[in-house]
């Protein structure tokens, strides 16, 4: 049996809702969804986005959006890609009507220059952006308009894989649809590597359109901000993934106060603890995230973690593997105070770390910079010189990429490189980099993704 009413279970209230005969008896009603749907429905809105877009055309080749290597090609050296506008839609929910905030996905407004929001009453007005966060694919949206009804928010550590949920959104068009089901898994990552990701995955229907909408429990509660779905064809399959509430929260915060989330770092490489790690330090579990490498001038070199020790919680809440790390490290902002719970030969003790700046460190996580640096640890060449790889995690996506210590990052494309800030401004969120790299006393182009 699913998460659906089995149908001996709709046999059976069928049964007592009409006698014999098939006449109706005059019993409790009937078990329904609807009241829960009827509370929190005028919380869910459209959202509908213009704007304008580049992008290259079918027929044109993507390397020639590199400046650098677009010299090589037939082509005008001003060449620039297609603009063209867009219209799209999403969902959205409610959650302070007397300020008007309302939440969304990132990726429902990116690029917008028009927002329209369409209440379950049809009303319909304009919002405006107060903050938007790439990393956890959240935006805050603010319309202050009379009447508007928000929806409770729940406490999504309390979900337990099982728990029924109802999925509300505007798929397809399709304004204010419900979809039932279970919480069919939870902290799932992997979905976008660049991101800060402990998603709810479920089984009630979500699809294009749904982005942004509400997950609730029985309880009327917002649970989760429904974000993404897994699918060949782009349909439901039966496997959803929301941003817990929680998550939402914290960024909310932040994007109120600040109108951005400025994540500070750690300064650790990490590892996912494995059961062959949990062996080789006598571990009863394999639980927590394994210390790798310690970034010089970091927080964690000041709080004095070291290479080796395996962090276990942050304040008090365990860390079962280093994506539930980074994701509690990266919902910090910089100058955050912070208990760190360690394993270390075998004795545990904890630290107090203070969250610092990705820019403030002598050295950075080049993971922090762009996923495809992800494994090296990168320092500022003295006097403007490059940006120097000063150690390399095996198997990471760096060393996948031929990148090694020592290596001397000059340029990126046409453009010199003198220090990680500018290498920062230059590869923060590019699928595509063709770095020019200096190893010993040759040059040469070094292309990641």
């Amino acid at each position: 049996m699913n998460s659906r009413l089995s149908i001996a279970a709709i046999a059976a209230a069928a049964a007592l809702a009409f006698g014999p005969g098939g006449r109706a008896a005059t019993l409790s009603p009937l078990p329904s969804l609807a009241p829960i749907v009827k509370r929190v429905a005028p919380a869910v809105v459209n959202i509908a986005t213009r704007g304008t877009i580049e992008e290259p055309g079918n027929d044109r080749n993507p390397l020639l959006d590199d400046p650098f290597l677009r010299r090589f090609f037939e082509t005008p050296p001003n060449a620039r890609p297609r603009a063209h506008e867009f219209r799209a839609a999403g969902s959205g929910v409610i959650v302070d009507a007397k300020h008007g905030y309302i939440v969304t996905n990132y990726h429902v407004i990116e690029h917008a220059t028009q927002i329209t929001v369409t209440l379950l009453d049809n009303r319909s007005f304009s919002a405006k952006v107060i903050g938007a966060d790439e990393g956890s694919d959240l935006a805050l949206l603010q319309a202050r308009q009379p009447d508007l009804v928000a929806m409770p928010l729940g406490d999504s550590s309390h979900l337990q894989v099982g728990d029924y949920v109802l999925a509300i959104g505007n798929p397809f068009g399709l304004q204010h649809t419900v979809t039932f089901g279970i919480v069919s898994a939870l902290g799932r990552s992997g979905i976008n590597p660049d991101g800060y990701e402990d998603f709810i995955q479920t089984d009630a229907s979500i699809n294009p359109g749904n982005s942004g909408g509400a997950l609730v429990n029985l309880r009327g509660e917002l649970v989760g901000i429904n974000s993404a779905i897994l699918s060949r064809q782009g349909g439901n399959i039966g496997i959803g993934f929301a941003i817990p509430v929680n998550m939402v929260k914290n960024v909310m915060a932040q994007l109120i106060r600040y109108g951005e989330v400025k994540r500070g770092v750690l300064g650790v490489n990490i590892y996912d603890v494995t059961p062959e790690i949990a062996k080789e330090f006598g571990l009863r579990e394999a639980s927590g995230a394994l210390v790798a490498g310690v970034i010089r001038g970091s927080a964690a070199d000041r709080a004095g973690i070291q290479t080796g020790d395996i962090i276990t919680s942050i304040d008090g809440q365990p860390m079962r593997n280093a994506g539930e790390l980074r994701n509690a490290i990266g919902m910090l902002r910089v100058g955050a105070t912070i208990q760190v719970g360690l394993l270390r030969d075998g004795r545990s003790l904890h630290v107090t770390a203070t969250i610092a700046s990705p820019a403030g460190s002598a050295t950075a996580d080049a993971g922090l910079i762009n996923k495809a640096l992800d494994g090296a640890s990168l320092v500022d060449e003295p006097g403007g010189g490059g940006v120097r790889i000063k150690s390399i995690q095996p198997g990471s996506a760096a060393a996948q990429a031929g990148l090694r210590a020592n290596d001397l990052i000059v340029g990126v494309g046409r453009q010199a490189v003198a220090d990680t800030k500018a290498l920062r401004a230059i590869a923060k969120g590019a699928h595509f980099l063709m770095l020019k790299v200096k190893r010993g006393a040759s040059f040469l182009l070094v292309p990641i993704r």
